[in-house]
Order: C-alpha cells, then structure tokens, then sequence
C-alpha cells in the first residue's frame, strides 16, 4: 500500500508542478480543463463500459451502492449537526456539507483501488460511485448549494436536478454495460481491446489533473480550523462507519478493504465547481480538499492495514 500510495503521489505532484512552471505556456487550469474534458466525455466512458461489461453483477453490487450511500448521507448529517455549533455563514455552512458528504471516490479512489486490486478494485470504484456518490451528487448535492448558495447565482433557468444525470457519459456507459452484462452478452475482443487502450490513460490523467486542482493558496489558519470536522467526518469516521456495516453484511476482504478504502478518500475535488456555480465559499471547500487529499496519504495505508487485503 505504502508503495501505491507513492506512486500516486508522485502523479499527483507532477500537477503540483504544473501549476509552478507551466510548461508550453499553459495555465494549470487551462490545462487541467482539457484533460478532464479528455476524461470525462471519451476515457472514462469506456474504461467503465470495458469494467461494468465484464464485471460480475449481483448482490454485492447492490452492497457496495448501499454502504457508498450510507457513508455520504451519514456524513452529511453528522457535519449538519456540528455546523450548528460553528458559527458559519450561509456559504461556509453549504461548503462544509458538500466537502464532508462526497468523497473521492473516482478520481483517487479508481486509481488506488486498481493499483491494489486489479479489474476487481476498478469494478468496485466505478460501481462505489456510479451507483449511489454520483446521483445522490447530482439530486441532493445540488439541492444542498442552491439553498445555502447565493440566491440567483446559477439558479436562473437551471434545469431540474435528474437532467444532469442524463448529461453524464459515464453513467450512460454504466447503463449500456450493465444492460449487455445482465443479458449475457459476450464483450468481443476487437471492442474489448480498443476500451481497454482507452481506459489506460484514465489513472494517470486524473491524478495529475488532480494534482492541478489543488490549492495550497487556500491553506489558511482560519480556514484550517474550520474545515477540520470535515478531515474527521471523510477521513476516519466515515470509513469506521462503512466498515462496521460491511462486516454486518457480511462482506470480508477484498470487497470490504475496497469499499473501507473509497469511504475513506479525501474530498472530492468536483465539489469546487457546485460552490463556483452557487456562491458557497470555494476558498473553505478548496482548503478541504487539498488538505484532506495531502493527509490521505497517511490514513489510506492506515486503513488498508487496519482492515486487511
């Protein structure tokens, strides 16, 4: 683990890096936009098309999409309860919840899971987050900034919440997969082969592309202690949580170390785009995932041994 963890820290660096030497000339961000639009509208779709097709479809898939749904909605209860003991406004309070709820569970967590379990660990991450984090995102994520998000701000014509879920090309893949899975449709090899290529640059690209998002500007002091409930909430309880009702399900490892380690990812990087869009405070929840996703490299090995492979 200690391995894996290094080597996507050292991928996650050479975004870091981006961002100080913009090589060619392009701003991280620019850079950043281009490959996650790479990602998201042709290499995920068919790394999930090529995982779901194959993977075998059952009960523990239900499993995994309730404890991922137990762990996001536990979470955003226990940070409501806190943030009314914090004094917060409105943007901070929406912010927090978010940071707290969604962890993340493809951008680090596919890229790990695949480095310690093959096929297997990837199956898990597309199904952990595709099947409960990416819907419940897109119906109460959304839900939660535009109440507590600046009235007006990115509300004006928006279209209901279960629209987006029919813009997202990796949940349509999902879909598709599952359908062809179900139905006992073979994958052939010539289609096989080509989603395969294609999913390969899916790891590498979101770690860097991760490494270009993070914001070590926004590492103030009083950010840091407001987001701490949030480092204790995904980082530790969370996983704690998701644990105890695997082994009460009764699932043992590898399928309980996966589900453990993607409840235990840091926040989720995309979340910056909801506050843009709403008005919440992006500099807090930009705090929150950078210093959640610096300490992750100590509590996923931490995890990963507690539970056992």
């Amino acid at each position: 683990m200690i391995l894996v963890i290094g080597q996507m820290a050292t991928m996650v660096l050479i975004g870091l890096w981006w961002q100080w030497a913009r090589p060619g000339g392009w701003q991280a961000a620019q850079a950043r936009g281009a490959l996650t639009t790479l990602v998201y509208y042709v290499l995920l779709p068919a790394l999930v098309l090529a995982v779901l097709w194959r993977a075998p479809l059952g009960a523990d898939s239900l499993r995994i999409a309730g404890l991922a749904a137990l762990g996001v909605l536990a979470s955003m209860g226990l940070m409501a309860v806190l943030a009314r003991f914090m004094r917060l406004t409105r943007g901070q309070t929406g912010a927090l919840l978010l940071a707290a709820s969604f962890p993340n569970a493809t951008y680090l967590g596919l890229p790990v899971l695949e480095s310690l379990f093959g096929d297997f660990g990837r199956a898990v991450a597309v199904q952990y987050d595709l099947f409960a984090c990416t819907p419940l995102l897109l119906s109460l994520g959304i839900a939660i900034a535009v109440y507590y998000g600046t009235p007006g701000e990115g509300q004006e014509g928006s279209p209901p919440w279960w629209v987006g879920l029919f813009k997202i090309p990796a949940l349509w893949a999902a879909v598709i997969a599952a359908g062809l899975n179900l139905s006992g449709v073979p994958l052939p090899d010539v289609l096989g082969g080509i989603l395969d290529r294609l999913g390969a640059g899916v790891v590498p690209l979101m770690l860097i592309a991760l490494g270009m998002g993070l914001r070590l500007d926004a590492l103030q002091p009083a950010a840091l202690a407001r987001v701490s409930p949030v480092l204790v909430i995904q980082l530790a309880l969370a996983p704690a949580l998701v644990w105890g009702a695997g082994l009460m399900l009764g699932l043992s490892p590898p399928l309980l170390t996966a589900v453990v380690l993607e409840a235990g990812m840091p926040v989720m990087v995309l979340g910056l785009v909801l506050c843009d869009r709403h008005g919440l405070d992006t500099g807090l929840y930009a705090a929150a995932a950078t210093l959640s996703t610096l300490l992750s490299l100590l509590t996923l090995p931490f995890w990963h041994g507690m539970v056992g492979a």
